[in-house]
């Protein structure tokens, strides 16, 4: 007799199809049958060990984070309940270039400290790998939710080339695209691109381009935090669709959003681009989050050249007097690459975490209400925080447009993705509230995506992209990756006030057919493995 039969669910099977009643039954870590209209007169019922009544209930196939930061999170955190609780049952890391693998030593901790405010600082963690696939085994440990890898290619140019500006020589681009095929070998399903972080935003098109060919030759795609979301955002997308075309090679964009005042409505511009692109026979898809403001490190906001070299020759900089001054200058003036050509505007900058508990009375608090509360320019009150803190403090950046959200998320290439950074004492809602987001407020409340509909962009649009073939869908022999909701009542728990409590409306959700979330509680399940790339054959 088979494990589980759910009941009388409303199934809304991932396909954008309208949903249909039926007896789902799940053994083995699959769903084995289907039966619609279970309860009609006359049919036969199945029978399983365990029943799971779900009336009222909707059956989708699990969510599809193609966003996450939880690169150490899988691993410091067992319960990982910001993202099971969601209905998450795959997250790709390894996003926006920077990631723990590959490394060596050296790498390794300059890697860490670089995005310690993203991941934490990993002294709690063992790092017991270097390569990709050893990152990979070490997941395949047991782990809340399933977990992708997109290679980084910042880190792999910090092994390669260092954190330099400058070109890397033939040697280096050769050592480079090894990397990258032993990270596809090894079970990567991408690659990802910090372009406005360093160092790798220092790769020039052409480099780009040859690592491109690399991961398309595997089969896999090009996931680029693109040069510019504010000033110059179009040019940049234009530059990715442009770049990957002439790899041969899948692209999809990382929070595509079009952010900063400049960009007020001109979503329906970016759009037309990808779908110009998409008519010409372009791949590409994209993630977004149902927010407005956006988040990352507040060292991220510095000028390039002032990250030349990695942390510690950024902290020297910032010590200096004069260089600091011209960091000022480009931020408040010119408009630093950073903060993607725009001048920053201090009362957008709001700090969501320090790694410093001393200086948490900054938290909570925009740059410029810390300043005039100090009295002092909210310059000094930034270049102070971040030499106290080591560069480790993240933001919330409140730069966002609400028609640009709506108006990109209808898109017929739309997947969701949190970017959901869960270190600091108040992270963005979009980490613990992304998904029920979607289905509470967009989907019941705005009417902006139909049920069914906004299920597929959560679904089987980001498994197609994964190229998975058995899962995404509802479909028998499909992987139980499987979440339950009440339409009427699913929503997100978390705000920019309380940006930690869970959602509502989500009792249930498996992972390979065993729950991590029942009766809507976390379960001590550690059902998540790393979900490879497929080569072709």
């Amino acid at each position: 007799m088979e494990e589980l039969v759910i009941r009388d669910a409303d199934v809304v099977d991932g396909s954008g199809a309208d949903s249909y009643r039926a007896d789902v039954v799940v053994d083995g870590g699959r769903i084995v049958s289907i039966v619609k209209e279970a309860s009609a007169a006359g049919c036969q019922r199945p029978e399983a060990r365990r029943e799971l009544d779900a009336e009222g209930l909707v059956l989708s196939p699990g969510f599809v984070d193609m966003h996450a930061h939880s690169d150490l999170a899988l691993l410091r955190d067992p319960d990982h309940s910001a993202k099971a609780a969601q209905g998450v049952t795959l997250e790709v890391i390894g996003q926006d270039g920077l990631s723990y693998a590959p490394v060596d030593d050296r790498t390794l901790g300059e890697v860490r400290r670089a995005i310690a405010g993203w991941n934490g600082s990993g002294d709690d963690i063992d790092f017991d790998w270097r390569s990709v696939g050893e990152y990979l085994d070490r997941l395949d440990r047991g782990i809340a939710v399933n977990a992708a890898y997109l290679i980084p290619q910042g880190t792999v140019r910090a092994l390669a080339v260092g954190w330099e500006d400058r070109e890397a020589t033939p040697e280096e681009l050769d050592r480079m695209r090894r990397l990258v095929a032993e990270g596809m070998e090894q079970g990567a399903v991408g690659m990802s691109s910090g372009l406005t972080y360093t160092p790798g935003m220092y790769a020039k098109d052409a480099e780009l381009t040859e690592l491109c060919r690399v991961v398309a030759s595997y089969g896999g795609y090009y996931c680029p935090h693109h040069r510019s979301y504010g000033a110059g955002a179009l040019e940049a997308y234009e530059e990715m669709v442009a770049l990957t075309r002439e790899a041969g090679c899948s692209l999809h964009l990382a929070h595509a959003t079009m952010n900063f005042g400049v960009n007020k409505g001109r979503a329906p511009e970016l759009l037309s681009l990808l779908d110009e692109a998409l008519a010409a026979g372009a791949d590409i898809t994209l993630d977004t989050y149902p927010y407005t403001p956006g988040c990352t490190t507040l060292a991220a906001m510095l000028p390039s050249w002032a990250n030349e070299g990695g942390p510690e020759q950024t902290l020297k900089r910032l010590a200096d007097e004069e260089t600091a001054a011209r960091v000022r200058h480009d931020l408040e003036v010119t408009g630093s690459d950073g903060c993607h050509g725009v001048p920053i505007e201090w009362d957008t900058i709001e700090i969501s975490g320090v790694g410093d508990p001393a200086l948490t009375e900054f938290v909570g608090r925009t740059v410029q209400e810390s300043a005039d509360a100090r009295g002092e320019s909210p310059w000094v009150t930034a270049r102070g925080l971040l030499l106290a803190d080591r560069l480790a403090p993240t933001i919330l950046q409140h730069v966002g447009h609400e028609e640009n959200v709506r108006a990109i998320m209808r898109h017929r290439v739309h997947t969701g993705g949190s970017d959901g950074i869960l270190q600091g004492a108040k992270p963005h809602p979009r980490a613990y509230g992304t998904f029920p987001h979607y289905l509470g407020h967009y989907v019941r409340e705005l009417g902006v995506m139909s049920l069914e509909e906004c299920v597929a962009h959560l679904t089987s649009r980001p498994a197609a992209r994964l190229r998975l073939p058995d899962r995404g869908l509802v479909r028998e022999g499909y992987v139980a990756d499987l979440v339950l909701f009440d339409p009427a009542t699913v929503a997100a728990g978390s705000s920019f006030a309380e940006p930690r409590v869970l959602p509502t409306g989500i009792p249930h959700v498996l992972v390979g057919g065993r729950f991590v979330i029942e009766d809507g509680r976390r379960t001590d399940a550690l059902a998540g493995r790393s979900v490879r790339g497929i080569p072709p054959a």
